[in-house]
């Protein structure tokens, strides 16, 4: 059924499926042109890729309108950083707001002089190019609610830049300084997945025929041997997802929810990306209320939530209702802050429940974010929108937009064998200290938030500025 429904699908998108002892298989590209994809065979080396460039004429003909500019950045970035070029870096660019001041962009920036000219350079710089090959739903479109929301509104915001010469999205391949792979991967397991066969070959299959087809409609692909091209997924198996190709998975930029580093995920090439949940498509208002300060919140700290992984297991083990009064910890039994009954389950379906749920964040110091059955968690930007200070509890996890933010800063992280610690590593942070998190969690805010359309120095951005990042192949660092 699943195979039927994928082949109407790809039928549409101008592309035919072959369904082979079971699997799928998406082909056509063989007929589009004679140029082939070296993903066929084993990947590229990077460095062969460069030394061949390097004896093409056509290459060399490229490479001054976007390799300088590449450079032209860097050098701008790298001035900035030392403090030269007369950057402006005032608090009210980075917050709006004149009571930031610069002792508090410097425990929550790696270096905001070198952040805002990146920035800078990003939004006079990068052009993206995005892929028009398929048709949705599996492209061009992705969920834009749920758990997954990121994927489809990541997508959707670049698909419906309109040509501008300041956009970024430009639809001159030759001006692209990255090109994106709009593929949901949340859209391919939904229309090709087999309910509890644990085969993942139809996704992959489906990965790397779409790569495969632009590979041979365009020579972008080949020449960068994919170094230069990105996909985004939100879903738990993205990182597998990217396996369908090698290239991709070698050299591609790989923007992941799940940036496990235990798993494969790479801090210096792939872009980690927040995990949010938007049970409509909006922010929940109570997240948009103004957040409680430290004296209105009793509870030290505050989870809710399923046994989803061994993390919530020993979570759950040693401090579920062991101290309702001041550390509550719940299991799919979140009492009602409104009414004298019990609300079964966490912060998602009704509107009471999410009430309920949002209520104890507001209420609470600390917000654990322990990881589920993958590393990501969509706690860590409801706690940070609550004013709650997030707590990670998680192995492996790389953070959204570390090479910009110093973690540190606005959060706490604890390693998952010090879970029966956990209440005493949280009452050990002095009530200062607490305040200055969470002034550091104010002024992170925006880079947590969607909005639509989206603005500056928002997560839509924020996600771009990592790519870009990649791309430079700098790092912000002092």
């Amino acid at each position: 059924m699943a195979a039927a429904r994928l082949a109407a699908v790809a039928l549409s998108a101008g592309l035919l499926v072959v369904v082979i002892g079971g699997g799928i298989s998406v082909s056509g590209a063989e007929e589009l042109t004679n140029t082939s994809s070296p993903s066929s065979s084993s990947p590229q080396l990077l460095s062969t890729v460069l030394a061949t460039e390097s004896k093409d004429g056509s290459a060399r003909a490229r490479k001054p309108s976007v390799q300088k500019e590449l450079d032209a950045a860097r050098a701008a970035i790298r001035r900035a950083a030392r403090g030269k070029g007369g950057s402006t870096t005032a608090p009210e660019w980075f917050h709006g707001d004149d009571e930031v001041d610069y002792a508090l962009l410097a425990r929550v920036y790696r270096n905001p002089a070198a952040f805002y000219r990146s920035y800078v350079e990003m939004t006079k710089r990068f052009k993206v190019y995005v892929y028009e090959e398929g048709e949705p739903p599996i492209l061009h479109a992705g969920p834009c609610k749920n758990i997954y929301t990121i994927e489809g509104r990541f997508i959707e915001q670049l698909e419906l830049m309109a040509p501008a010469a300041t956009g970024v999205r430009t639809w001159d391949p030759e001006r692209a300084h990255a090109f994106f792979l709009p593929f949901s991967v949340v859209q391919m397991v939904h229309l090709s997945y087999r309910p509890e066969s644990n085969d993942k070959r139809p996704l992959l299959a489906l990965v790397a025929d779409y790569v495969r087809v632009v590979a041979s409609r365009h020579h972008f692909w080949n020449r960068s041997a994919g170094a230069d091209h990105f996909m985004l997924s939100c879903h738990d198996w993205g990182p597998d997802a990217s396996r369908g190709d090698p290239e991709l998975y070698a050299n591609g930029i790989r923007a992941l929810c799940n940036a496990n580093t235990s798993e494969g995920f790479r801090p210096g090439k792939d872009v980690s990306i927040p995990e949010i949940n938007l049970y409509d498509g909006d922010t929940p208002r109570q997240l948009l209320e103004p957040a409680p300060g430290l004296s209105s919140r009793p509870y030290l700290a505050f989870f809710a939530g399923g046994r989803h992984g061994h993390v919530r297991d020993l979570l759950l083990h040693h401090w579920k209702g062991r101290d309702p009064d001041t550390f509550p910890v719940y299991e799919y039994d979140l009492p009602s802050a409104t009414r004298n009954s019990t609300t079964t389950g966490t912060h998602g379906g009704t509107p009471d429940r999410q009430r309920d749920y949002f209520s104890y964040m507001h209420r609470a110091r600390f917000c654990l974010c322990p990881s589920g059955h993958e590393v990501a968690s969509p706690r860590v930007v409801e706690a940070i929108h609550a004013g709650c200070v997030p707590v990670l509890v998680s192995d492996g996890y790389a953070p959204p937009f570390a090479d910009v933010l110093r973690w540190d800063g606005f959060s706490v992280s604890v390693p998952v064998a010090d879970i029966p610690r956990l209440k005493e590593i949280l009452e050990s942070i002095p009530t200062a200290e607490v305040e200055r998190l969470r002034n550091g969690a104010r002024l992170v805010k925006q880079h947590f938030t969607l909005r639509q359309p989206p603005e500056r120095l928002d997560m839509f951005h924020m996600i771009l500025h990592s790519v870009w990042l990649r791309r430079l192949n700098f790092r912000l660092n002092r």
